[in-house]
């Protein structure tokens, strides 16, 4: 003998089945994150000293030019010269890096569409 559900019990279990199935990929989600979380930390940290090895890399580099330059010229001379050389190329960063952020503009839509929001929600309130 074949029991008939009414609508309302199919409907209730079929709320219960998709706020089950939300949980569990809320939960699927929560753990995916997790270990991309962990991943993302090692190679930040793998970054973080790339990066600190390579300043020291490019220290010596520069000590290197210091003392091969010494060989033909004063000491004093020598570093003077490197570091000269550092500070010119160093501001020639900052100007193409200031060009550059000269023509960074602002969300120009994302602003419009601020604005309107607010004065509909002001126009909202008034009423």
């Amino acid at each position: 003998m074949v029991q008939e559900r009414g609508i309302a019990d199919i409907l209730k279990d079929t709320v219960g089945n998709i706020q089950s199935l939300i949980r569990s990929e809320i939960l699927l989600a929560k753990i995916e994150l997790k270990e991309e979380g962990v991943k993302a930390k090692a190679a930040a940290t793998m970054f973080g000293a790339a990066a600190i090895f390579g300043l020291f890399g490019l220290g010596f580099c520069l000590l290197c030019a210091v003392y091969a330059l010494a060989l033909v010229m004063p000491s004093w001379l020598a570093a003077l010269i490197v570091g000269v050389a550092l500070m010119l190329f160093a501001g020639m960063l900052f100007l193409v890096a200031r060009s550059r952020w000269a023509k960074i503009e602002m969300p120009k839509k994302t602003m419009f569409t601020v604005k309107e929001d607010l004065e509909w929600m002001s126009s909202q309130s008034k009423s």
